[in-house]
């Protein structure tokens, strides 16, 4: 297999996949000096598919890419495919979250209900016809205040049922199991039989 291009520029993105996948021929486009390039989709399948076709033809090589995000059900999907930028262009994880748990001030823990959606798209090339789309859910609830030091973005506010933790609170092998990145990766490894 040759080199694929990780067609991201989010160090805790990067992370986590490279955790996940243990390939040593998956690199990050910051290797290519590639420029990133402007989501202006609006779902999570057409920005990751912006994001692979643009490190694929960059570098003349295959790509993956990621697009995800928080859904929360009372905001109506919202932070969603702007989840990064969701208090600005230039906006914190502490941003971000801030802005979170303001606009949500009034709605009760019953009506907190969220879930992390990953889209994965990998790109033979940059004029692929046929991605080979991956996607993965994980259910919570958007806590009132942070908990745990683990994970970036979202994960002190996301509350997983199962492990009675907040997404934070997990050991990233613990996260990389059962996420909406793990699920999408191994939906992608099935479905590429093997990566």
């Amino acid at each position: 297999m040759s080199s694929i291009v990780l067609a991201s520029g989010n160090a805790g993105k990067i992370r986590e996949i490279q955790a996940i996948l243990q390939n040593d021929l998956i690199l990050p486009q910051s290797q290519f000096q590639v420029v990133e390039p402007e989501e202006t989709g609006s779902t999570f399948v057409e920005n990751a598919i912006i994001k692979a076709r643009n490190a694929a033809r960059h570098c003349g090589l295959p790509a993956i890419a990621d697009d995800s995000g928080l859904v929360v059900d009372a905001l109506g999907g919202a932070p969603g495919v702007l989840s990064a930028r969701y208090a600005g262009a230039a906006a914190s994880d502490s941003d971000n979250n801030a802005k979170l748990l303001d606009a949500l001030s009034a709605v009760p823990d019953h009506q907190r209900t969220a879930r992390f959606v990953c889209v994965m798209v990998f790109m033979r090339h940059a004029d692929d016809p046929t991605p080979i789309i991956a996607q993965g859910v994980w259910e919570g609830r958007i806590l009132r205040e942070p908990l745990g030091g683990n994970g970036f973005g979202y994960d002190p506010l996301f509350w997983v049922e199962t492990f009675a933790s907040s997404s934070a609170q997990l050991a990233p092998e613990q996260k990389n199991a059962v996420s909406h990145r793990g699920q999408a990766l191994q939906d992608l490894r099935r479905q590429l039989g093997g990566l």
